[in-house]
């Protein structure tokens, strides 16, 4: 893989990542997971060279988005972000 993901290391959505990829392919595989490389978004597999296999299901984790208001004022959101574990995608053909 060319680059690393955009991981941020907190432990709680590495936890929730590897119960739904336990639950998907069994405790085995989440000794293979590595965040910060076989577990990225979409468009994060497409710049790398993957594409999503057809009729996979995302992996669902959240994200907190921190910004400023209108009135300048410190905002927290929480986003759902759609991962693929790498078992869920192939290399695109050239």
């Amino acid at each position: 893989m060319k680059t690393l993901t955009n991981y941020a290391g907190s432990e709680n959505t590495a936890t929730k990542v590897a119960k739904q990829i336990a639950e998907k392919y069994g405790k085995e595989e989440v000794k293979k997971y590595d965040p910060l490389k076989n577990c990225r978004t979409f468009r994060d597999w497409i710049k790398n060279g993957y594409k999503v296999k057809r009729g996979e299901t995302s992996i669902k984790s959240y994200i907190i988005l921190k910004f400023k208001d209108s009135k300048n004022q410190e905002q927290t959101r929480l986003k759902t972000i759609h991962l693929f574990y790498i078992k869920q995608v192939e290399l695109i053909k050239k």
